[in-house]
């Protein structure tokens, strides 16, 4: 699953893992602030800047045509909305909006694929992000992970009881409601039991990090450099 696969790509070593989370979210903050101020019809900063996301995935030796395909899952919105603005006249605005949505799509892929998620709430709650919202996030990865693992067992289970693959189709299509169903209702009762575990062992409403977070002096020279540079592709 997707979010399976970029829990796997944070756990990597590189360059780019090892800074500070919050520079990252920083970095990234700027990056997007700077791609929607840039017109739509610059042509090189908008190439530039797709330039410094590819680097970046080399860097940190993510996979680069997965993580552009994970990325198009934005491209169903975005062509929507510029389907709207072109409709209405303004192709040049249009075409803009697809681009600088999947740019901006790769670029959060691109600092949550190097970031352990854990880490990366910790530096948005150290940046100020109200607690209530990191607890409801981290609440929401750790039970993706219940639910696919319930989902798995049930896939198995369905499988063992129907024989060869692709009989009766049909049938399985209509039971299909069902198993979602079941799978929601496993994953409550699953979930409810792993709150009462937490709460048996002290919870108290924060997930403490293994590693504390330390601003090094490598992390505020990435981070000015970062800025130094994408402000200069903006005033181009």
């Amino acid at each position: 699953m997707h979010h399976v696969l970029v829990d796997r790509w944070s756990r990597g070593a590189s360059p780019l893992h090892a800074l500070d989370p919050r520079v990252k979210i920083l970095s990234l903050l700027v990056f997007l602030i700077a791609l929607a101020t840039t017109a739509p019809n610059a042509a090189l900063p908008l190439t530039i800047d797709a330039a410094l996301l590819l680097a970046g995935m080399l860097i940190a030796g993510l996979p680069p045509g997965t993580l552009l395909l994970r990325a198009m899952a934005v491209l169903p919105f975005s062509f929507t909305f510029g389907l709207i603005s072109w409709l209405a006249g303004d192709s040049l605005r249009a075409i803009g909006l697809i681009e600088k949505s999947y740019l901006s799509s790769v670029a959060v892929l691109l600092v949550v694929g190097t970031t352990p998620l854990p880490r990366l709430l910790g530096g948005l709650e150290s940046l100020g992000t109200p607690r209530l919202l990191v607890l409801v996030a981290q609440f929401l990865h750790r039970y993706l992970f219940v639910i696919s693992e319930q989902a798995q067992h049930m896939r198995l289970a369905a499988a063992s009881r129907q024989g060869i693959p692709g009989v009766r189709r049909r049938r399985r299509f209509r039971a299909a409601a069902g198993a979602l169903a079941v799978l929601f209702a496993h994953s409550y009762y699953r979930a409810e039991g792993i709150n009462q575990a937490m709460l048996s062992r002290g919870f108290s409403g924060k997930f403490p990090l293994l590693k504390p977070l330390r601003w090094k002096f490598a992390d505020g020279l990435f981070l000015a450099a970062i800025v130094a540079f994408l402000v200069l592709v903006r005033v181009q």
